[in-house]
């Protein structure tokens, strides 16, 4: 992509750091993308040098991909949306960080997913990734629901679903319940043929871990698995409440986002699924919007 023509004083850039991923991309002055870029895990809840690692390299790819060769990262203004952020000491940390952007906008991930789904008006969203939680704007008060962390939280996300698996797999081993296709899956997901082999595996591992899981349980489920179903039917039920209680702020729309959503709305509650609309927009797009709310404050 050719630099000429484009004003560096309004470019910006959008980041979204998630536990499995963070995505960044370059927007002009008309919030067109001009590039983007991924990295690794963006929590800082899962490690502060890994998240700022994360968030400078997915900017560096992003203007890469843009073809911005001249442009410095010490030239953007930034909005940063991060998962784990919503807890305080972890917002005063990432506030402290010497940042390499020209001005950094931070907030939660679940700000920037109401921004972009709803293109900065009032709405809900839901988001079911690595961890789950739900938010809603709606005559500007904000609320939220669960977001606890991984793994005493964020029920209905990958994480969750394959933390459950795992155990389900590792009672069905000491054949304490029935074998079944989760059991065949996860084992050879895991390269593992017995409970200790299994325990050491995936003893002490992060969110991300599990979430990869996941797969395994809708692949399970697809193939009428009892146990995969009765995960996901927990989760998906767990979530269904959260909208219900998202829906009595009584926002205009609700948005389910995050990389499960697209699996896991079938096995929403059929009035949930009913309610649903389409996000507008990526959160990457809602922190360009924050950043650009931040600018003219």
């Amino acid at each position: 992509m050719f630099t000429s023509g484009i004003n560096k004083n309004e470019l910006f850039i959008g980041i979204d750091g998630g536990g499995t991923k963070c995505k960044a991309v370059i927007v002009n002055a008309k919030n067109e993308v001009l590039g983007s870029g991924i990295a690794g895990p963006g929590n800082p809840l899962h490690g502060f040098e890994q998240a700022t690692t994360s968030i400078e390299q997915s900017a560096r790819l992003a203007l890469q991909d843009a073809g911005l060769t001249d442009v410095a990262l010490s030239e953007l203004i930034a909005g940063v949306g991060l998962a784990g952020v919503n807890l305080p000491s972890l917002f005063v940390q990432m506030q402290q960080w010497q940042h390499p952007f020209k001005n950094m906008h931070l907030t939660t991930d679940l700000v920037i997913a109401c921004l972009g789904a709803h293109h900065s008006e009032e709405g809900a969203v839901i988001i079911t990734g690595t961890g789950s939680c739900g938010f809603s704007f709606v005559k500007n008060k904000s609320f939220m629901l669960g977001g606890h962390g991984f793994p005493h939280g964020d029920k209905g996300s990958g994480a969750w679903i394959g933390f459950v698996a795992c155990q389900q797999v590792l009672m069905a081993l000491d054949t304490l319940t029935p074998q079944t296709t989760l059991t065949n899956l996860v084992q050879s997901h895991l390269k593992v043929n017995n409970t200790m082999q299994m325990v050491e595996v995936i003893a002490n591992k992060p969110a991300t871990f599990y979430a990869q899981i996941a797969g395994c349980v809708f692949s399970a489920a697809a193939k009428n698995d009892a146990i995969a179903i009765a995960i996901i039917k927990d989760g998906a039920s767990y979530i269904s409440d959260i909208a219900r209680k998202l829906l009595a702020q009584t926002p205009p729309r609700l948005a389910l986002i995050g990389g499960l959503s697209e699996v896991m709305t079938p096995w929403l509650d059929a009035d949930i699924q009913n309610k649903l609309s389409a996000p507008l927009s990526p959160p990457e797009i809602g922190s360009v919007l924050y950043a650009k709310q931040q600018q003219v404050k």
